[in-house]
Parts: C-alpha cells; sequence; structure tokens
C-alpha cells in the first residue's frame, strides 16, 4: 500500500523508535528505570523513544499539536492536528524481557483520528491504517475475524493491578463473559490488542481507565479493518474517557450486552 506523506512520517519515525527500542530491549536487565506511580514504569528506552519520535513527526510537521505519553503537550500553530503518541506501549512487558510491547502513533485532524501506526518491533509487525484507505500489517490487508458465535471467540483486555478501583468491575465483566466464550487474553497491551482485533486474531477487546495515547492508532486500524468499535457507556468519547468495547460485526451486540450488563 503507497500511504499519504504523513502517514509514511509516522511509519519512518515507529521504524526509527523500535530499532532503539530493540536495542535495548537486548540490555534490558541494565536499563535504569524509575517508578511513576503503583505498576507503572517508565525506563531510559521509553524516553528516547519518544524523543526520536517527536523529532521526526515535530520536525516534518512542525505546526502540528503534540500528545505523547513521556512529555508535555504541545499547542500547535495548526489547532485542527495533533500527534497523539506512546513510545512504548506495554512497558511493564518491555521490562521483564517479554516481547510483546509496541510503538504507537497517531494524527487527529479537527478531533477525529485519521491516521494509525501500530508497531510491534519484536516481531516486525507494522499495523497502519489511514482513514477510508483500509488497514494493513505489513504488505497484508487486515480484515477482523468472521466467527459469528462467541462461544467460538477469543476477547482480550486489561486486568486492573496496583489497587486499581476498577477491579471489581472487571471481575464482574470476566464472571459474565468467561461462561459464554472461548477464552480471554491478557497480554499488557491495549495498542496490539486492539490491532489484534483488526487482524482477525482476537474477536474483540474491551477496556476502561486508558489513556488517549493508549488507543488512538489502535482505534482506526480497528475500524479500517471492518470492526465495530464504541465508548463502554454509549454517548460517550472513547478517546476522553479511555473506555471502549470492540469486535466483529456480527458478535458486536452480543458481547457489548454482556460486558455493559451491570
Amino acid at each position: 500500500m503507497v500511504g499519504s506523506a504523513n502517514l509514511n512520517v509516522m511509519i519512518k519515525a515507529a521504524r526509527k523508535a523500535g530499532r532503539s527500542l530493540i536495542k535495548d530491549f537486548r540490555e534490558v536487565e541494565n536499563l535504569q528505570v524509575s517508578m511513576k506511580g503503583a505498576g507503572d514504569f517508565v525506563s531510559k528506552a521509553d524516553i528516547a523513544a519518544e524523543r526520536i519520535i517527536r523529532d521526526e513527526l515535530m520536525g516534518a510537521r512542525p505546526t502540528y499539536g503534540w500528545v505523547g505519553e513521556e512529555s508535555a503537550p504541545v499547542e500547535g500553530q495548526d489547532p485542527t492536528r495533533r500527534w497523539i503518541v506512546d513510545p512504548l506501549d506495554g512497558t511493564t512487558n518491555f521490562l521483564h524481557g517479554l516481547p510483546h510491547w509496541a510503538v504507537s502513533i497517531a494524527l487527529e485532524h479537527k478531533g477525529d483520528v485519521v491516521a494509525g501506526v501500530v508497531f510491534d518491533a519484536a516481531k516486525d509487525e507494522m499495523f497502519f491504517a489511514e482513514k477510508g484507505a483500509g488497514a494493513w500489517m505489513n504488505d497484508t490487508r487486515l480484515r477482523v475475524s468472521g466467527r459469528h458465535r462467541m462461544i467460538e471467540s477469543i476477547f482480550a483486555t486489561g486486568l486492573p493491578f496496583g489497587g486499581r478501583a476498577d477491579l471489581p468491575e472487571t471481575l464482574q465483566d470476566l464472571a459474565r463473559l468467561l461462561p459464554a466464550c472461548a477464552g480471554v487474553r491478557r497480554w499488557g497491551s491495549a495498542a496490539l490488542d486492539l490491532a489484534y482485533v483488526a487482524a482477525g486474531r482476537y474477536d474483540g477487546f474491551w477496556e476502561r481507565r486508558l489513556n488517549a495515547w493508549d488507543i488512538a492508532a489502535g482505534v482506526i486500524i480497528v475500524r479500517e479493518a471492518g470492526g465495530l468499535i464504541q465508548p463502554m457507556q454509549p454517548g460517550r468519547d472513547i478517546l476522553s474517557d479511555g473506555e471502549l468495547i470492540c469486535a466483529n460485526e456480527a458478535i458486536f451486540d452480543s458481547f457489548a450486552k454482556v460486558i455493559r450488563a451491570q
């Protein structure tokens, strides 16, 4: 697929950051790690990757705004466009030597995400999409799964850690969902969870208390792969609330009914 100039800039930035992260991942035991909060780690690798991405994106589009996990937001001269970046989604996996983490870059235009890139550098899988142009993984067009029955479907989510207040809600979700499906996975990267839904590897995904940079790129990749995605509470905003449900069209209503039941 030949993408727009903006998408090409995003892919280039993701690959460059990915190379830096892979180098650090091979020496993960030597990283200097500090604690940002309970269960939320930041490493030198994380900060270095964001600096690489910021230099690439802001160098190419200096008038755009910026929102990144590891740095202060920037209000761009062009108020209609901004980058939304997570340089390392799955930091805890990274720091434990687990090869399941990703670079996530999205471009928002007038409040709507119009392009997204999720790069799994450890597996060399580049997931990307632009509005109206479909979703891709490397050279392969992506399509959500075709499963029609919940009992045959696998879902992904995140499990609250470090005393987070949403643990009871998630346990209730699991109690309702597990008897109705083929399994639930928790792999520790929301960006890759969404990319895997787009690729048909998972049949659906839900999670609460996420940040915009965790999910912005994944949201457009799922939509462009034919998936349905909605806020946890109808009528709310996914990126500002950080809560979502997504699945293929055939099982979405059944899945959403189970998750939204209280």
